[in-house]
């Protein structure tokens, strides 16, 4: 029995190591949302993490316009952004998580 919970911790630990390398990987991973036909483009990591807005400059004078492309922007690129998380971070977690039954949250 001591022996399988050694195991089991030996696992848990690698598999913290393995999330915590896929979370700084992430950190690489950009993607970007835009709108207005790229009128506005975000560019956020994989992590969420806002790393650059581009605004043409016709929509500096249009301020509701400039709200609404942004808003649709930012939501495109962290709904991208939030997939490849989940999904990266489910596979890293999955292959040093020990199967206990009822934790199958990454499953």
């Amino acid at each position: 029995m001591l022996g399988d919970m050694e195991g089991m911790m030996a696992k848990l630990k690698e598999a913290q190591a393995k999330i915590e390398e896929t979370r700084k990987r992430l950190d690489q991973v950009m993607v970007d949302g835009e709108a207005g036909n790229g009128l506005v483009v975000v560019t956020v990591t994989a992590n969420r993490q806002i790393k650059n807005l581009a605004i043409d400059d016709e929509l500096l004078e249009d301020k509701e316009a400039l709200e609404d492309y942004l808003i649709l922007a930012l939501n495109k690129a962290l709904e991208k952004a939030s997939k490849i998380h989940e999904a990266e971070m489910a596979a890293a977690a999955k292959g040093g998580l020990p199967d206990i039954p009822g934790m199958d949250m990454f499953k």
